[in-house]
């Protein structure tokens, strides 16, 4: 099986907003951390936790460093992992310490018998578990700070990666910071398994970007896998329909996707969504519009 993978660093993005190069640097940098690993017959698990990472740690995008502010002027920060080949997950939110939450969402995953960790609890865990904690200046960034004073809500701001491994194993990750002013102790679909993040080995991998609300309400990464398993439908048509029922519910966004025979989809019904893939042919593509 040739490896594949796929990277989204958020929808909702705005042609005024001018993206900068270094926008682009950041998604392709993501792009190659999780491909490196997958050319070396690596899992697809470990691929997309190593884009992700690569897009947390970047102040550009909003998750880890780069997470939007509450109402309340804080940050809290939401992931999840899922593992395409035996249906085991993991997930954190409401998170405001942590430096790399899909990193603490794995840790869930492989060293809990629990799905999803949230708050206090999630990052005592992760303490435990010997991750990076940071103070909460490490995560304010002036572009945030100016979003809360202004009062500026962009719904869509999220990071993801999918990916197929050499040994035909699917992995899906998806992290936020929510979108600014959101009310304290809010949670999006992010962390939830089915809505923001989902896969299985014998349909597709799905990282979703959005109006978090309607992607749980209609559980948008799960019914893009269910469209393939019991109805045959194809990647493409499968995630076409699952964001028409993102905007009947008044949202939008846009998702990556690929499925068991490498075929990869990055639909969005938003001005533009940051993305980056590599197929099974080794090209590579990176988009914003």
């Amino acid at each position: 099986m040739k490896p594949v993978i796929a990277i989204h660093g958020g929808a909702g993005v705005l042609r005024a907003d001018k993206p900068a190069t270094q926008h682009r640097a950041v998604l392709k940098q993501a792009l190659e951390a999780g491909y490196e690993i997958l050319v070396n017959r690596g899992k697809a698990l470990d691929a997309v936790a190593a884009a992700v990472v690569v897009l947390e740690d970047s102040p550009l995008f909003n998750a880890g460093r780069g997470s939007s502010f509450n109402s309340d002027g804080e940050i809290e920060m939401d992931a999840s992992i899922m593992d395409g080949a035996t249906l085991r997950a993991g997930a954190v939110a409401a998170v405001r310490r942590i430096r790399n939450p899909i990193l603490a969402a794995r840790a869930v995953m492989e060293a809990s018998r629990h799905v999803l960790l949230a708050g206090s609890g999630a990052e005592r865990f992760a303490r435990k578990q010997g991750l990076a904690l940071e103070r909460p200046e490490y995560f304010h960034t002036e572009k945030r700070l100016s979003a809360l004073r202004k009062n500026l809500r962009n719904y869509h701001g999220t990071v993801g990666a999918v990916a197929l491994d050499a040994a035909g194993n699917l992995a899906a990750a998806t992290s936020t910071g929510g979108y600014t002013g959101k009310l304290p102790g809010r949670v999006g679909d992010s962390p939830i398994i089915g809505a923001g993040t989902y896969a299985d080995n014998r349909a597709c991998a799905v990282s979703g970007t959005g109006l978090g609300e309607a992607f749980i309400r209609a559980a948008v990464a799960y019914d893009v896998s269910a469209r393939l398993r019991y109805s045959g439908a194809s990647l493409a048509a499968a995630t076409a329909a699952a964001l028409r029922n993102v905007a009947d519910l008044g949202g939008d966004g846009g998702l990556i996707a690929v499925d068991r025979r490498g075929n990869v989809a990055m639909p969005f019904n938003s001005e533009g969504m940051y993305r980056a893939c590599i197929d099974r042919r080794g090209r590579r593509t990176l988009a914003i519009f």
